[in-house]
């Protein structure tokens, strides 16, 4: 499961590529205006974006992405063809290009292919706890355990960066999303429901570490 972010204000080219993706297992964020996709760039594991868009050009969002969140994939979508069209994209920092009208099936292959590429992966094994990113399912010591779909992006969010500590500012926006009017305590509440659902054994080690005064972070052993 990765987080996918459209910058695109095709509602019809949303909507395919949102079904296209969700069957996929991932979870996708929208944005029509390319100014307003700014913060949403931080949320997402990668990034397709049209090359018209309202506020700021396709072109101008890759290559603040690239300036800002080198780590973050971009696909480029366009109805340009021309080789200088796809030059201009390749150069401001797109990873990939696709030129309209295309199938969603290879817009979600090339998407596939660009998470491969940086190692996002669809399966996390951390001792007795496996979680399955695609199925969105996890076990624990090969049981099955239930966690809400915010629980879920919450686990999935700290073991893909074991080691890593995360505040839980930045949990909040990467969770819950920038736009998100609660507070920031709410992630000290569903880590303890994603601690009290994994701590079988009262006297084993947590997952989940508190780091006082930072935030949160996954054990990497």
């Amino acid at each position: 499961m990765a987080t996918v972010l459209i910058v695109d204000d095709d509602p019809a080219i949303v909507e395919v590529l949102t079904a296209y993706l969700a069957a996929e297992g991932h979870s996708v964020v929208m944005e029509e205006d390319g100014l307003a996709a700014l913060p949403l760039l931080a949320r997402a594991d990668v990034a397709i974006i049209d090359w018209m868009l309202p506020g700021m050009t396709g072109v101008e969002l890759t290559a603040y992405a690239r300036r800002e969140h080198p780590q973050l994939p971009v696909l480029l979508l366009t109805a340009r063809g021309e080789v200088e069209d796809r030059l201009e994209g390749l150069n401001a920092g797109a990873d990939d290009y696709v030129v309209k009208p295309f199938s969603p099936r290879e817009v979600v292959a090339r998407i596939r292919a660009l998470l491969r590429r940086v190692g996002v992966r669809e399966r996390i094994e951390a001792g007795p706890l496996t979680l399955d990113l695609a199925g969105r399912s996890a076990t624990l010591h090969g049981q099955p355990v239930a966690f809400s779909r915010t629980e879920f992006d919450l686990l999935v969010t700290l073991a893909q960066h074991p080691g890593l500590v995360w505040s839980r500012e930045r949990l909040l926006e990467r969770v819950w999303g920038p736009e998100y009017p609660g507070v920031a305590r709410v992630v000290d509440v569903h880590i303890t429901a994603v601690r009290r659902k994994l701590r079988d054994d009262p006297d084993a080690p947590q997952f989940i570490e508190t780091v006082r005064g930072l935030g949160y972070r996954f054990r990497e052993d």
